[in-house]
């Protein structure tokens, strides 16, 4: 029998089969469709199915960006059958010309080496200028074995311990962490993030304008607490230092891994480490809720150091941990019109660094 693709799949089947996968990106999740859809942006759900069985899901969204309309898929297609990618691929390239999009972007969860990628060039795939997500993580395996580096669905997990996480911490972090500690730096989980979302944003605010990067938008940060707190699946934590709110940080959960996606402080008190305790503490909370991953999201390629994420190479890599590399990037242009997003992205990957 031959497999089918679907437009209109069911929410349960598609989060049950993303977390048996080994890479369970949130991005790719049903709720994150949903926080599209509150912002305005109508998801496009693919799912296909082998008889009964699920082979392969795809979240997707259009972008109105002034380099080009296009069809964005963040850390999917999700799946290891190439039948299945073949029928997603086209079904996107269909979705985006009905959108009137001039191309697709395709930001896989796949190693670089991944045998799918030939099924992506066979759709006239190309490299794109910039990349969509992180494609350098930084990750703490929270048990044995470490399923990002060797995954044995049936392998009984053993936690790892805090003492030997804080142990393999590099030096200077461990210090810092102690040192915000003395200072009288306190670190708690909120127990309202929707309520307290606007601390977190007057920081986030500070933040962009201190290092001139373009922010998620107010009405998205809203989206996404609003959608994945009732499930209990956001945590926003807040460090205080002398009656005031210093540092803060969304952490995204799903399918037993915690992942740091977005982060603020205040330049006011910038000597306090108050960022150490903070991350350290969302650690020791994933560590015991069971989770299998500790995800800090992107930093900088080895060795480069004119990179936007240089600077944050060294908080997150103090922590310790493993790098994981991804796949670039990939367009499939639909229209002739993206060659006008080709040049306007080449020009910016040579001002921006990457």
């Amino acid at each position: 029998m031959p497999s089918t693709l679907s437009r209109t799949p069911d929410p349960v089947s598609w989060d049950a089969f993303l977390t048996r996968q080994r890479f369970r990106p949130f991005l790719q999740s049903w709720t994150m469709g949903e926080v599209y859809r509150d912002i305005g942006q109508e998801p496009l759900r693919l799912e296909v199915r082998d008889g009964n069985e699920v082979t392969g899901i795809c979240f997707a969204h259009v972008v109105n960006a002034r380099r080009g309309r296009h069809l964005s898929v963040p850390y999917g297609p999700v799946t290891e059958s190439p039948e299945a990618l073949r029928l997603m691929l086209r079904e996107l390239q269909q979705a985006g010309r009905e959108k009137g999009c001039a191309f697709v972007r395709l930001s896989p969860f796949w190693f670089p080496a991944s045998p799918l990628l030939e099924e992506v060039k066979a759709e006239k795939g190309r490299a794109a200028p910039l990349h969509l997500l992180a494609e350098h993580l930084w990750y703490l395996p929270l048990q044995y074995p470490d399923t990002w580096d060797t995954f044995v669905s049936d392998a009984p997990p053993e936690r790892r311990s805090e003492d030997e996480l804080f142990a393999k911490m590099r030096s200077t972090a461990r210090n810092l962490i102690r040192r915000a500690e003395r200072e009288g730096v306190t670190v708690a989980r909120s127990l309202s993030p929707i309520d307290d979302l606007p601390l977190f944003l007057k920081l986030h605010e500070e933040t962009r304008k201190r290092h001139g990067f373009t922010p998620y938008s107010t009405d998205f940060f809203r989206a996404q607490v609003s959608q994945f707190a009732p499930k209990g699946d956001v945590s926003l934590y807040l460090a205080h230092y002398n009656g005031e709110v210093i540092a803060a940080s969304i952490h995204m959960h799903f399918g037993g891994e915690t992942s740091y996606h977005h982060g603020a402080s205040t330049q006011k008190y910038k000597n306090i480490p108050a960022s150490y305790l903070l991350q350290w503490t969302a650690v020791t909370e994933a560590l015991a809720r069971g989770d299998r991953v500790y995800n800090f999201w992107g930093i900088s390629p080895e060795g480069v150091t004119r990179h936007p994420f240089a600077g944050v190479r060294t908080f997150k890599t103090a922590f310790g941990g493993r790098l994981l590399e991804l796949a670039h990037c990939t367009d499939i242009p639909l229209s002739k019109k993206y060659l006008v997003t080709l040049g306007i992205e080449m020009i910016r990957k040579w001002r921006r660094g990457f």
